[in-house]
Order: C-alpha cells, then sequence, then structure tokens
C-alpha cells in the first residue's frame, strides 16, 4: 500500500468498491482462523464474570486518592488551629465553653465557613489568624475533603444496590453490575440517605443535648449544614461543640456532595437521551455521505461507530485526529496496518 493510503483519515478502505465482498469475507475468515488458531474453545472472561473487575474503574489520569494523607492533613489543620486560637482564647468573645474545645470548635466553624458568630475574634491578632486559617481550611475541604467523601459514598453505593434488591436473587456480579451501570443514579441515593440521616441526628442532638425547640433545632441544623450561620441557634455546651466538631464537617461536605450529585444526574439522563436519539434516529443519505471519512462511497463498521459516537458527543475531531497521528506514528512500514513487524521495529520509517 502505498505512504498516501496510510494517511486517509480513519480506517483506508479498498478504492474499488467491486472487491469489497471478497476482501471483506477474507477479512471475517482471517479472523476467524486467528480466534481458533488462538482462544481455547470454552471462552472465558474473566472480566466480565469478576466481581472485582467489575468495581469502579478510574482512569488512569485520575489521582488515587490517600486516605492516610487526608486525615494527616485534616489533624494537622485542626491541631495547629486549635493551637493558636487557644493562645488566643482571651483575644476571642462570645460563648466559651473550654478552652481547647473551643478552640477545636472554632477551627471547624471557620473551616467550612458556617461562621455561627458565637465565638468571635476580638483582636487585629485574632482576626489575622482567622484570615489565613479560613482559606487554608477552605482549600482542604474544596481539594481533599470532598474527594475523600466522594470516594466513600461510591464504596457505599454497592450496598444501597443490595438492599434494594435484597428480596431479588441477584448473584453478587449481577449486583456489582447494576451499579456499575446506574452509577449516577446510586450515587445520588446513597448522599440523599446520608443526608437525611444527618439532618435527623442533627436535629435529635441539638433537642436533646441543647434544649431547643424541636422546630428551632431543624432551623439550626438547616442553617448549619447550608454555611449560612445565622448565630441566632448554635451549639452553646463543651459537649455539643464536641459533637459540632464532627458533625459540621460531615454534614455540610455531605450537603456539597448532594447537589454536586443531583447535577450529575440531571446531566446524566439529559445524556442517555442524546445516546438514545442518536441510536434511534433514521440514517439519512447526508448522515451516509458524512460517515464516510475515506471518501470510498462505503461506510464501514469503524466509521459507522465513530460518526456516531461523534453525535453523542463522547469523541471530537481532534480526539480522532490525534488517535490517527498515533497510529501513523505506529505504522512504521505506512501499509495502513499494524503488525508486529511495526512494534518490533519502531525506528524503522526514521531510516
Amino acid at each position: 500500500m502505498a505512504k498516501g493510503d496510510a494517511e486517509d483519515p480513519l480506517l483506508e478502505q479498498p478504492s474499488d468498491s467491486s472487491h469489497l465482498p471478497s476482501i471483506r469475507q477474507n477479512a471475517l475468515t482471517k479472523r476467524r482462523y486467528r480466534r481458533s488458531k488462538t482462544v481455547p474453545d470454552k471462552i472465558c472472561y474473566p472480566e466480565q464474570n469478576s466481581p472485582s473487575s467489575l468495581q469502579h474503574r478510574e482512569s488512569i489520569f485520575e489521582n488515587t486518592l490517600d486516605f492516610k494523607l487526608v486525615l494527616l492533613l485534616l489533624s494537622a489543620y485542626v491541631g495547629v488551629g486549635a493551637l493558636c486560637f487557644f493562645l488566643v482564647r482571651y483575644q476571642m468573645k462570645g460563648i466559651k465553653t473550654n478552652g481547647i474545645i473551643d478552640a477545636v470548635y472554632f477551627c471547624i466553624v471557620t473551616m467550612t465557613t458556617v461562621g455561627y458568630g458565637d465565638l468571635v475574634p476580638d483582636s487585629t491578632a485574632a482576626k489575622s489568624l482567622a484570615c489565613v486559617f479560613v482559606f487554608i481550611g477552605m482549600a482542604l475541604v474544596g481539594l481533599l475533603l470532598s474527594k475523600a467523601a466522594d470516594t466513600i459514598i461510591e464504596n457505599q453505593e454497592i450496598l444501597l444496590v443490595k438492599a434494594m434488591h435484597m428480596r431479588e436473587k441477584c448473584s453478587p456480579v449481577d449486583i456489582i453490575r447494576e451499579a456499575e451501570t446506574n452509577r449516577v443514579k446510586y450515587k445520588f441515593f446513597t448522599v440523599l440517605v446520608a443526608l437525611v440521616m444527618l439532618v435527623i441526628v442533627g436535629t435529635v442532638f441539638l433537642y436533646w443535648k441543647e434544649g431547643l425547640e424541636f422546630f428551632d433545632a431543624f432551623y439550626c441544623v438547616c442553617a448549619t449544614i447550608t454555611t449560612l450561620g445565622y448565630g441566632d441557634k448554635s451549639f452553646s455546651t463543651s459537649g455539643g461543640r464536641v459533637f459540632a466538631a464532627f458533625w459540621i464537617l460531615i454534614s455540610t461536605i455531605c450537603l456539597a456532595q448532594f447537589f454536586y450529585s443531583l447535577a450529575e444526574l440531571y446531566t446524566e439522563r439529559r445524556r442517555k437521551s442524546l445516546v438514545n436519539w442518536v441510536l434511534t434516529r433514521k440514517f439519512t443519505v447526508s448522515d451516509l455521505e458524512a460517515a464516510d471519512f475515506d471518501n470510498d462511497k462505503v461506510v464501514s463498521a469503524a466509521e459507522f461507530i465513530v460518526y456516531k459516537l461523534k453525535e453523542m458527543g463522547k469523541i471530537s475531531e481532534e480526539d480522532i485526529a490525534m488517535v490517527m497521528e498515533g497510529f501513523k506514528i505506529l505504522d512504521t512500514d505506512q501499509s495502513g496496518t499494524l503488525t508486529k513487524a511495526d512494534l518490533m521495529n519502531p525506528g524503522s520509517s526514521d531510516a
């Protein structure tokens, strides 16, 4: 095959359409022959049958999250912040309980931007310290804790699917496959369940421990998890502030995850609607011409797939161009096909 043929877009097809049936039949025969030579009679696909292989597959470009690092950074932030605010505790005004507890409580309230106003800095040094810690805390929440919460929630999706199908006879593989197929939906429901539980726990605790009326307790919960922090209702006891140090951090992040999952669910439904429209609409003559990337008057299966993927928005012209560029680099003999010789002699084309 000539050099120019290898540079045609996508997969080059023969220019003489009269030979297409025989060529395709030969190619099919070759594929069948290769399969019979290399694959046993009973084919087993572990990637389809193994439960572990059906776990959430992350892209190789995504950073793996080190929970020990997250815990270390969070502990360092709270520890250093609590120490600093404890040292300036006499430069703080508001409702005070225990010096150490108040320092940790103020650190968490600052990091999550709840800002009740029940405990505030009252000097230039304390205010400067609060300014520094609020930015560091927001960065920690945005970059690390939200990602950690997202990972934890995704790991709990399997439990939710099991609970929803507990009366059905489903194998572990079926359950994992169901969670993988409807990942966005189950993630949303998992976050919703967690958020409802946190609201209930916070409301009951404020009603029982802080002595608030039931509706006031619910009102305080809503003002807290949305980070409004009006300040008219808050945690004013030492025990309440110990609880708040954990509950505020978890509940505010959970609410952020809820709205993110809601937007993701909406986007996913729109994407599925687009995919369904692309797959079910009538394939017209204009589509045939547009899908004929190599202009040979024939649309191959590869061209059809690429055209549909473009319509679905899964790939773009730039993606195709980059892949084809990589193909040309690997195709050292410039034959338009890849062979073992191409891979074993990567520098032959430069000779």
